[in-house]
């Protein structure tokens, strides 16, 4: 049953905004996090935490075992999430894997493999959250989040560009409110965005969590042009 997002709904428990920590850099390295509430912990491969001193928090990206990083006692961050990119034949072991935070997978999917609909399926059934890559098209994106959009999962994704950002979040948006979704990516509307009432912009991020891009201060510098705050 489609939500509607332009009525009241119940606050959540940890109710916040539309872009609260919304975006998390990717880098290959160890550093401070840009100022500002839309800015969420960076995504740092493991290997670069090893021999890391107050890392802070992070979100791991898994580019080696993580025994390994667990057995660096000099290691020093917190992990609010882990990332892994995983082949199709490779899901039930990333479900297998244990972490002592969240864990976000992203499958490599196309014509010949599974679609992102389908690893997203196996995902949330195995209590994983489904990762969506960037670049995918607005038919792999529909799908993606009809199976999203009701689930408790949530899902991350990830995006080049502050329209990847914005079509992302219209189309979360679309996929709640039952409309189309792939009209919701080939022609994103900030001002659907600007409509939603704090209540609806709260369950939104309760679907997708997170978007990680490379250039987060740029993202959010479009983001703010276009009115959203």
């Amino acid at each position: 049953m489609a939500i509607p997002l332009s009525l009241g709904l119940p606050t959540p428990q940890n109710s916040r905004g539309l872009l609260d920590a919304l975006l998390s850099e990717t880098r290959d390295h160890v550093g401070p996090t840009p100022v500002g509430d839309t800015f969420g912990p960076p995504v740092v491969p493991a290997s670069a935490l090893i021999g890391a001193v107050a890392a802070g928090r992070v979100v791991v990206r898994l580019d080696i075992d993580p025994a390994e990083l667990r057995a660096d006692a000099a290691a020093s961050y917190e992990s609010v999430r882990f990332d892994l990119d995983v082949a199709p034949e490779d899901i039930a072991d990333a479900v297998a894997l244990r972490v002592p935070a969240p864990l976000a997978v992203y499958v490599a999917t196309g014509a010949q493999t599974l679609s992102p609909a389908e690893a997203a399926q196996l995902l949330c059934v195995g209590g994983r959250i489904p990762g969506l890559d960037s670049g995918r098209t607005a038919a792999e994106i529909a799908d993606f989040l009809a199976v999203l959009a009701h689930d408790s999962v949530g899902f991350v994704a990830r995006a080049k560009d502050a329209d990847e950002v914005v079509a992302l979040l219209c189309a979360t948006v679309a996929a709640l409110r039952g409309n189309d979704v792939r009209a919701a990516v080939l022609d994103p509307q900030p001002k659907d965005l600007l409509a939603l009432i704090p209540e609806a912009a709260s369950a939104v991020r309760e679907v997708l969590l997170a978007i990680e891009v490379p250039d987060p201060v740029a993202v959010e510098a479009a983001l703010r042009a276009t009115g959203l705050r």
